[in-house]
């Protein structure tokens, strides 16, 4: 997470300082797209930050790169492909969410990393990650029918010498079942009745909506005075979203309770489907006894699974949070890193590791704390479904890993004849100072066969 992080910072980063180290200029045309040096540059940069010795040719590679996007967007424009604005702020939130984040939230420290402030940020990136969306749109448009028979898979595994076939590592499957802790009766209500005066206090104007939110709401909106931008129906989760419908513009809602806490809505503007509405978000407290009450449910439902009251599948069903991925899946947890249920060891929490690590296949653990990306508690049991030794990869054993590099390999060779076919179609311009890169020539060969 903080590798993927890390090149978040170091992308914006670069982007907000290319153009003051490169004296631009436009160095190929893709249909109605400019490419700028200072975006090969900017890449290029990001790429010496992560690895020593670049190669001679990587100016020519990012341009091939650069240029197979440009001609996505091109046509994605042509195709007349819509990417909202709402969406688009949604992931311009979503984005600064987690670097402020990384960050505990501390706005001076982002302002002071960036020279910009978090506005300023997202009016500089609004267009790039329109674009950036709209290319992702077209590409996946371009390879929505991509897929493999098991005899591809077989082909394509063949096709491998047996002295390149790739080595994995030890691998195993966890399995979960999460408790969230609740908090007492008394704190729930002190929580509402808070909510209730600070309603109060706006309605009766002896206080502003903003300044409340500011002060008192625990969520990042408490930046921007509550306000939570443009939404279409279906963007919030079922109870705010019933609450906030149901509002006229100015009005605040009753106390809602929602899985994120309790919330006072205040309705700003409507534009037929979409709202924009500002909130102030407070979540009840959990004390130490509350964490022991959740601690001592789940050492419960443990000891129901070793004395074969239940079987580990039925008590997921039965205890464990519904909210959770792995409920869905028999309480397996899920790879983010490869959308699978095997983790290399490197790939798992280290309080998972070292909880399964002298595990028998089987065994279940004692419930221990953590938090998820949000920061909020809940205590889980794990069970160690399965472990695998190292092996070289194997059809039988990896079939799951094969078929997806055979997907990926065949959307690769999908893709290369999709972007040739459309440079004949397209106009292409591409400046001298590239004219010698042997991977460019598709670009240029193209080009000058054209009457």
């Amino acid at each position: 997470m903080k590798y993927w992080l890390s090149i978040l910072f170091a992308i914006l980063a670069l982007s907000l300082n290319a153009q003051r180290e490169v004296i631009d200029k436009v160095v190929a045309t893709v249909g109605g797209e400019l490419i700028l040096l200072s975006e090969i540059e900017e890449q290029r940069a990001l790429m010496a930050s992560q690895q020593e010795n670049l190669p001679p040719n990587v100016r020519c590679n990012i341009m091939d790169q650069v240029m197979s996007t440009k001609l996505l967007l091109n046509q994605a424009k042509l195709d007349s492909i819509v990417v909202g604005d709402e969406e688009v702020e949604a992931q311009l939130d979503a984005r600064i969410e987690r670097i402020l984040g990384y960050m505990n939230n501390d706005v001076s420290q982002f302002e002071e990393y960036y020279g910009q402030s978090i506005n300023e940020v997202k009016t500089q990136f609004r267009e790039d990650l329109k674009n950036q969306l709209l290319v992702e749109r077209m590409r996946n448009q371009v390879l929505a029918g991509v897929s493999v028979t098991p005899a591809e898979v077989k082909d394509f595994f063949r096709s491998i010498p047996q002295d390149s076939l790739p080595f994995f590592n030890s691998e195993v499957e966890v399995g979960e079942i999460v408790h969230k802790p609740t908090p007492s009766d008394e704190e729930v209500e002190r929580t509402i009745d808070f909510l209730d005066s600070l309603r109060t206090l706006i309605v009766e104007g002896e206080a502003a909506f903003a300044e409340m939110a500011a002060k008192y709401s625990e969520d990042g909106s408490a930046r921007n005075g509550g306000d939570l931008g443009w939404a279409k129906r279906g963007r919030y989760v079922p109870a705010f979203e019933a609450a906030a419908f149901k509002l006229e513009k100015g009005e605040i809602s009753p106390v809602t309770k929602s899985e994120f806490g309790y919330h006072i809505i205040r309705m700003e503007e409507r534009r037929g489907n979409s709202i924009r509405v500002s909130h102030i978000l407070l979540k009840p407290n959990i004390s130490d006894e509350d964490m022991e009450r959740a601690r001592q449910y789940l050492d419960s439902v443990r000891q129901l699974i070793v004395h074969d009251s239940v079987s580990f599948s039925l008590a997921v069903k039965r205890f464990s949070n519904e909210d959770v991925q792995s409920y869905t899946n028999d309480g397996r947890m899920v790879n983010p890193a490869t959308g699978n249920t095997f983790f290399e060891i490197g790939d798992l929490d280290p309080d998972i590791y070292f909880t399964i690590d002298t595990m028998d296949i089987g065994g279940i653990s004692a419930p221990f704390m953590f938090r998820d990306p949000s920061g909020e508690k809940f205590f889980r049991i794990v069970r160690l479904q399965s472990r695998t030794d190292p092996h070289q990869a194997d059809l039988t054993k990896d079939y799951s890993k094969i078929r997806q590099a055979a997907i990926e390999s065949k959307k690769g060779d999908y893709i290369n004849n999709w972007v040739r076919d459309k440079i004949e179609a397209t106009y292409i311009d591409l400046d001298g100072m590239f004219h010698g890169c042997e991977v460019l020539q598709k670009w240029r060969l193209d080009k000058d066969t054209r009457p």
